[in-house]
C-alpha cells in the first residue's frame, strides 16, 4: 500500500521543483508477541509470561510509554525488572530528535536481549499509520498516533486464544492524553502510579517498590525557560546572558561573569539551590537580576557538599548555613538568579563512585575530582567492582526534581592512588591532549641523520663563531633560547638573543602543524613531559644543544652602556653553542673571579646590562609578584619525590628573563609594524578596582594603605610594604597582589584596540623566544620571517578572523597547562608527605573565613583549608582537612606575566 504526497518548492535560482513523497505501509509487521498466531514470525521479543505485576495490574501485562515517559522516566526502564516493553516507531523517532543522550540509552534497552524490549514499526503499519488532520499539531499528531497503535495491539492480542489474556498498558503522564486514551477504552496509567517492580521472585515472595523510591515527584528546582523567551529578555534587557563559574569554596554559591561592550563587564552573585538552578560550571546560562533590596555579600562561609542528601531536603535547611556573610550594604554585590541554560559545557568527568549504603541498590553517586561541579547520581550493576577506582561519567540530564543530575557510566580509567591513573585523571580533567603522535604527524619529521646542508647556509648569518651559551634549569633539554654579549670596537655591546627555529621543521598546514595549533603548548608535570612537537624536534634537531650546529631565529642589539637599544635586526642564523648551563652554574662562573673565559665574559656582561634593564622597567610601573614555588627531587626507580624544597631564584634567573623579555617586546613592534591587522600579540588586562578587596584588606590589617591606582602606584606600595619583625609579610601581599591580577591573553592585533601589558608596564608584547613548547610562537616566527623577507606567507597567516579564533584556543589550552602543571605539584606533595608523619612547619593564614581559615606553609609551597572543629561554636581546636590530590583543579587566580616569565624558564 503506498502513500504519497505531491507539492512544489521554490528554489534559490527561482525555479519550480516538484516535490514527491512516498511512503509505503505493510500489513505484514509482527508484533513480536510470544503469543500471537497471526503473525507469522520467525523470531518473537514479548514473552508469553510477564513477570512483572503490580498491584494497579494483577494481570499479565505489557508497558507501552509515550514519549515524555522515555524522556523523564529512562531511570525506570533501564530497572532491569522492567521487561516486555513495546517503543513504537513514532516514540523511538520523537526522542532521537528531543534527546540524544537518552535515545543512546533507549538504543542500549532495545539491544539488551534479556529485557526484551521491542519496536514496532507503527509509521508503516497500514493499520497504524495516521495522517496529520488539519489544524492538528505534531505533538497531537503523535499522540494521537500511540493511542492507536495501542488499540491495535490490544484488539490484536484479543483475537489470540490464551489461557491468560495479555493486556497493554499505555503509560503517560499528559493529562490530555490520558482521557481520549481512556474514553477509547485503553488500559491508561500514570507512571508514577503504575510502575512497581519486583526486588526478587523466589518461592513467589515479591517486594514491592513505587517510582518514588526511583525519583522524587517534589519539584526542586524552577523551570528553565524555553530559549525563545531567554533571548527575547536578553534583547529587552530584562535577563543577562554570561558564563556559569561554580565557587571552589562554597558549593550553594557562584558568580555569572556578563561580557559588555569594550571592557564593561559585570560579575553577578548567584546564592542558593533554586537560584543556582541546576548550572553546571562553564554553562552559559540567562540570569535575571535580583532587585537592589535582595543583593546580597558573598558568603563567608566554606561550605562542601559532604555527600547524599535525600532529595526532600529543604532549600531552607541547606542554606541556613549560606547566609553568613557580611551584612554592610558597600559589601553587597550585584545578585541574580539563573532563568535559563543557553549552551551547556557537560564533558565527561572523572572522578570516584560512593556507594549506596542500601543494600542491592544500583543508584549510586559519583563525585567528580572537582569540586566545582556537582555529584552526579547513576545507576550501574557494577559498583562492587568500581569501588576504589577512578571512572569517568557522563551527565546525560538534570531533571527540576532530582537534588543531583543524572549521568551514565562511560568507563573506568584504574586503580585510585596509582600513579599512572591519577596521572591520566590529571590530564583528562584538564582536556590535555596527551595521545602518542600519529603517523600521519611523524611522516613529515626530517629524514636521520639529518645534517645543515648549503642550500640552508646560503639564506642564513653564519654565527657560528659567536660565543653563545644557554642557561636553562636542570635537566632540561628542550632548549629553545640562547644568549650571546661580546664588546663591539665603538664601545657600545653586542646582545644576541637566539631561538631555535621551529618553523624551518613545521611546515604551515601540515599534519604536524595542525597537532601543534590543537595542543598549543607543552605541558610539564612533576617527572613528566608532554610534548608540543615531537621529540625529535624538541629535545634534539630544534634543541639549542652545546657543541652541535642549530638553526636560530636571532635578534640582535647593539646596546650602550646605560642599556639603551642603539639598533635592532632580526635575522636567520646558524649558531654553535659553547656551553648549556643551569642556572646555579651560570651564577658560579659570574662570582668566580678567578674564571674569565669567553663564556663567563659573556655573562656578566649581560648580566650587568639585565639589572639595568630590570631597574628601569621596575621604574615604569613593572611588577614584580610572588607566588610560592616547589621543586621535587625523584627517586631514580621509584620515581617518588624523596626531597622537596621551595625554588630560589638566582640573578641568572633574572637575566635570562630581562633578556627574553626584551626580544618579546622588539618582535611585538616588528610584527605590528609590518601587520598592523594580524600581529600575534599578547596582552595582560589591568585589574578591576574590586579585584583587590583581598589586598587591601590583608593591608589593612597592618595600618598599610595600597595604592591601586595604576600598576607604578601597586609597585610603590608594595615595595614600601615592611612590617618590622614580619618578614615574610611582603612577600604575602605580593602572593595576593598576583591572585588580584587578570589572565594575560593572546590575541590579533585587528580584533582588538587595548595592546598594553599590566604586569610588565609595556605598551606591546608578544611571544617569540619559546617556540619548541608554544604554538603561538611559531606563528609570530612566520610573521617575523615574512616582514624580513626570509620566508613566504600564506593566507590563514593574514586572516586576522582565523589568528582570533586560534587564539581562543591557544588561551585555553595555556591556561588548562597551568591548572595541570600545578595540580601535579599538588599530587606529588601529597606522595611526599605520605610517609613522613606529623611535622611542625611555619604558616601563615592568608583569609579568615566564618568555620575556616586559609592557610600557607611556604616551605613547601603548600595551602591549605583549616576547619574549625565545631562548625557551629569556633573551637582553638584545628583539623587540617585540605586534600591535595592529584585530580585536583589549580586555583583560578591567574598569573602575572612577569612571574609566569620565572616559571617558563
Amino acid at each position: 500500500m503506498l502513500k504519497s504526497k505531491t507539492f512544489v518548492k521554490k528554489t534559490r535560482s527561482g525555479g519550480i521543483m516538484k516535490i514527491v513523497r512516498e511512503h509505503y505501509l505493510r500489513d505484514d509487521i509482527w508484533c513480536g508477541s510470544e503469543v500471537c498466531t497471526e503473525c507469522k514470525q520467525e523470531e518473537t521479543v514479548l514473552q508469553k509470561d510477564t513477570y512483572i505485576e503490580s498491584n494497579l495490574c494483577s494481570f499479565p501485562h505489557y508497558l507501552l510509554p509515550d514519549t515524555n515517559i522515555v524522556l523523564s522516566q529512562i531511570d525506570i526502564l533501564e530497572d532491569p525488572l522492567i521487561k516486555n516493553v513495546i517503543i513504537l516507531q513514532t516514540v523511538l523517532q520523537e526522542v532521537r530528535h528531543r534527546s540524544a543522550p537518552i535515545y543512546k540509552r533507549l538504543k542500549d534497552i532495545l539491544h539488551d536481549k534479556e529485557k526484551h524490549f521491542y519496536t514496532f514499526t507503527n509509521e508503516h503499519h497500514r493499520e497504524t499509520y495516521i495522517e496529520r488532520e488539519q489544524g492538528e499539531s505534531a505533538n497531537d499528531r503523535n499522540d494521537r498516533a500511540i493511542r492507536i497503535s495501542t488499540k491495535w495491539y490490544s484488539d490484536h492480542l484479543n483475537n489470540t486464544p490464551t489461557d491468560k489474556r495479555l493486556k497493554v498498558v499505555l503509560l503517560t503522564n499528559d493529562r490530555g492524553n490520558k482521557e481520549k486514551a481512556e474514553e477509547s477504552g485503553l488500559l491508561t496509567y500514570r507512571c508514577k502510579k503504575q510502575h512497581t517492580t519486583v526486588t526478587s521472585v523466589p518461592q513467589d515472595e515479591t517486594a514491592v517498590l513505587t517510582s518514588n523510591e526511583i525519583t522524587s515527584s517534589k519539584v526542586l528546582f524552577p523551570e528553565h525557560l524555553p530559549l525563545s523567551r531567554i533571548q527575547s529578555g536578553i534583547k529587552s534587557g530584562t535577563f543577562q546572558q554570561g558564563t556559569f563559574r561554580a565557587s571552589r569554596d562554597n558549593y550553594l554559591e557562584a558568580t555569572v561573569f556578563v561580557h559588555g561592550e569594550g571592557d564593561d563587564s559585570t560579575e553577578v552573585l548567584i546564592q542558593g539551590l533554586q537560584n543556582l538552578n541546576r548550572a553546571v560550571h562553564q554553562d552559559l546560562v540567562a540570569v535575571e537580576i535580583l532587585p537592589l533590596n535582595q543583593w546580597v555579600a558573598p558568603s563567608s562561609v566554606v561550605l562542601q557538599d559532604e555527600g547524599p542528601k535525600e532529595d526532600d531536603v529543604t532549600e531552607e535547611e541547606e542554606e541556613a548555613e549560606l547566609k553568613s556573610g557580611p551584612s554592610g550594604a558597600a559589601s553587597r554585590k550585584p545578585t541574580g538568579r539563573v532563568v535559563g541554560i543557553i549552551k551547556r559545557n557537560w564533558r565527561p568527568f572523572c572522578g570516584m563512585l560512593f556507594l549506596s549504603q542500601i543494600k542491592e541498590a544500583t543508584r549510586h553517586l559519583f563525585t567528580p575530582a572537582d569540586r566545582r561541579i556537582p555529584r552526579i547520581r547513576i545507576e550501574t550493576r557494577q559498583a562492587a567492582t568500581l569501588a576504589g577506582q577512578r571512572i569517568m561519567v557522563a551527565v546525560d540530564g538534570w531533571p527540576k526534581h532530582s537534588r543531583y543530575p543524572n549521568g551514565h557510566f562511560v568507563r573506568s580509567l584504574g586503580s585510585a592512588g596509582d600513579k599512572e591513573t591519577e596521572t591520566e585523571v590529571l590530564l583528562l580533567e584538564h582536556d590535555v591532549p596527551h595521545q602518542d603522535f600519529s603517523q600521519a604527524v611523524l611522516s613529515f619529521l626530517p629524514k636521520m641523520p639529518w645534517n645543515i646542508t648549503e642550500e640552508d647556509m646560503a639564506v642564513r648569518e653564519d654565527l657560528r663563531n659567536l660565543t653563545v651559551c644557554s642557561v636553562d634549569p636542570p635537566g632540561c633539554t628542550d632548549i629553545d633560547d640562547a644568549l650571546h654579549c661580546r664588546d663591539l670596537p665603538n664601545g657600545n655591546q653586542e646582545v644576541g638573543v637566539h631561538i631555535a627555529d621551529v618553523s624551518h621543521f613545521i611546515r604551515p598546514g601540515n599534519a604536524m602543524d595542525l597537532e601543534a595549533a590543537n595542543r598549543g603548548t607543552t605541558v610539564y608535570l612533576t617527572g613528566r613531559r608532554i610534548d608540543m612537537v615531537p621529540e625529535l624536534l624538541s629535545s634534539n634537531l630544534c634543541s639549542l644543544r652545546s657543541s652541535v650546529e642549530r638553526l636560530a631565529f636571532s635578534c640582535i642589539w647593539e646596546i650602550n652602556d646605560k642599556a639603551e637599544i642603539v639598533k635592532t635586526r632580526f635575522t636567520k642564523s646558524v649558531i654553535n653553542s659553547k656551553a648549556s648551563l643551569t642556572y646555579a652554574e651560570a651564577q658560579m662562573r659570574i662570582d668566580d673571579a678567578n674564571m674569565n673565559d669567553d663564556t663567563t665574559k659573556s655573562l656578566r656582561g649581560l648580566n650587568r646590562l639585565a639589572k639595568i634593564l630590570k631597574k628601569r622597567r621596575i621604574e615604569k610601573g613593572a611588577l614584580t609578584l610572588s607566588s610560592p614555588e616547589v621543586r621535587f627531587h625523584i627517586d631514580s626507580e621509584t620515581h617518588d619525590p624523596i626531597d622537596l624544597q621551595t625554588k630560589e631564584l638566582k640573578e641568572t634567573n633574572s637575566m635570562v628573563e630581562e633578556f627574553m623579555l626584551l626580544a618579546n617586546i622588539s618582535v611585538a613592534q616588528k610584527i605590528y609594524d609590518e601587520f598592523s591587522e594580524c600581529a600575534l600579540l599578547r596582552k595582560h588586562p589591568a585589574p578591576p578596582p574590586s579585584n583587590y578587596d583581598i589586598l587591601n584588606k590583608a593591608a589593612k590589617s597592618k595600618d598599610m594603605v595600597i595604592h591601586t591606582d595604576s600598576a607604578k602606584a601597586l609597585a610603590d606600595s608594595l615595595d614600601a610594604a615592611q612590617v618590622d619583625g614580619f618578614p615574610y609579610f611582603n612577600t604575602l601581599l605580593r602572593i595576593l597582589a598576583t591572585r588580584c591580577m587578570m589572565q594575560a591573553v593572546y590575541f590579533c592585533s585587528g580584533m582588538d584596540s587595548d595592546f598594553h601589558h599590566y604586569g610588565l608596564a609595556s605598551p606591546i608584547y608578544t611571544h617569540f623566544t619559546s617556540p619548541i613548547r608554544r604554538y603561538s610562537d611559531i606563528i609570530v616566527h612566520r610573521l617575523l620571517a615574512v616582514a624580513i623577507g626570509a620566508d613566504s606567507t600564506y593566507p590563514d597567516l593574514m586572516d586576522k578572523h582565523k589568528q582570533s579564533a586560534l587564539c581562543n584556543n591557544l588561551n585555553y589550552r595555556h591556561k588548562m597547562a597551568q591548572y595541570a602543571q600545578r595540580a601535579s605539584v599538588a599530587y606529588h606533595t601529597q606522595l611526599f608527605f605520605k610517609s613522613r608523619g606529623i611535622l611542625n612547619e611555619e604558616g601563615f593564614i592568608l583569609f579568615v573565613r566564618k568555620n575556616a581559615i586559609i592557610v600557607l606553609i611556604p616551605k613547601f609551597g603548600l595551602e591549605g583549608t583549616v576547619f574549625f572543629e565545631n562548625k557551629d561554636k569556633p573551637s582553638p581546636k584545628l583539623i587540617f582537612n585540605e586534600e591535595i590530590s592529584g585530580v585536583s583543579v589549580a586555583p583560578s587566580e591567574p598569573e602575572p606575566e612577569v612571574k609566569r616569565a620565572k616559571l617558563d624558564r
